[in-house]
Formats: C-alpha cells, structure tokens, sequence
C-alpha cells in the first residue's frame, strides 16, 4: 500500500472517524489524524448541501491554523429524508425515532469536504451525494441494531457497512460517501490540486 501511484503530500485529516480514517488509510495515504473541535447547530438556516460544506470548512479551517505546511482534510457527513437532516443520534430513543422515519423510504448521504493548504494559498470545498433506499424495518429489527451496534456515532443512526446492510435494498451513487468518506471525489480533486501546484507523483 505504501507505493501506490499518486503524488505524496503532508496529509491531516481533521477528524475522528475511523471509517474516513480507514476508507484513506485502505487507498493507501499516509497521514496524521487531528479532529476538530467542532459544534454543529442545526438550526442554521442553511440547505443540506451547505451546511454539510459550511461544517467541512469550519472543520479544516480550525486544524488549518496550527498547521499552515500541510494539506487539511475537513469532511462532515449528513442524511437528508425530505430537506430533514439527519445528525449522529442523542440516546436510544433518537435513534429509534431516526431509523422508523427512514424505513422504506429513500434518502440522501451528503458528505461536503474541504481541502485546505494554508501554504499553498489552496482551498477548495465540494460535495458528494448519494441515494439509498430502505427496506421496511420493524420494530425489532431497529432494537436488536441500536442494542448491538451502537450507531450513536453515525449519521442517521446506522452503518451500511456493518449488519444494516441486509436492510438496505437499493443504492444510487457512491458507497464510500455512505460510509463517510468519498474516496473517488476526494482523490480525482486531489490529483487535480497537485497537477495545479506542480507535484508530481513519489
């Protein structure tokens, strides 16, 4: 993994997740995790795409002023059901509430990025979307997930790469982004920034 064929640069990728560390790490980067200390509030009047682009900057911006000499990942994951979105639930309860709203229905994964390289003077912000489709859930399909999964991390209170997957019957985009992180958008905007900047592959 440590010879793929891309160009290397001093990566941050300011976040916790392990899915956006993994997805990265799996595509054969190296770099530092540094999350940023950010609050999401919700009642920001923006739409699903901005806000996910809005906290993606904030998330970079905040990481990137300590670190001007390297390239800042900032990401922030949402799930849209009828311009509702969906943050990482509370408690229990929220999520059983999340995931009876999201039953056979069709929603949005939005995952906006922002790549920030203070040094360079680069910054640019984009978005990914993908639709997935439920099955119809019941009530103890929904408990018996909440109760051994734990998804109080994950947007919309579920993981399509754990047990979920049985429950979801349709997919229309890019998996990754449901997972947390769109490799394929990120890299090809990657390579472009360092063709822009005149960095060539190592």
């Amino acid at each position: 993994m440590n010879n793929l064929p891309h160009p290397r640069v001093p990566l941050i990728l300011a976040s916790a997740s392990p899915r956006r560390k993994q997805l990265l790490t799996q595509a054969g980067f190296q770099f530092t995790c540094i999350p940023a200390q950010i609050h999401e509030d919700f009642a920001l009047e923006l739409s699903p795409v901005g806000f996910s682009q809005y906290y993606a900057k904030e998330k970079a911006r905040v990481v990137a002023r300590n670190h001007e000499e390297q390239l800042i990942i900032g990401a922030d994951t949402i799930v849209v059901l009828d311009n509702m979105i969906l943050g990482k639930p509370k408690d229990r309860q929220t999520a059983i509430r999340m995931l009876s709203t999201l039953s056979g229905k069709t929603h949005r994964v939005i995952t906006g990025v922002t790549l920030i390289w203070k040094e360079k003077q680069f910054e640019t912000t984009f978005h990914e979307c993908t639709e997935v489709t439920f099955q119809e859930l019941t009530q103890n399909e929904i408990g018996y997930y909440i109760d051994h999964f734990r998804p109080f991390d994950k947007a919309g209170s579920y993981g399509i790469q754990d047990w979920f997957a049985l429950h979801v019957s349709k997919i229309s985009g890019c998996f990754y982004n449901v997972v947390g992180f769109p490799l394929s958008a990120f890299y090809h905007r990657y390579k472009a920034m360092c063709d822009s900047l005149g960095i060539t592959v190592k």
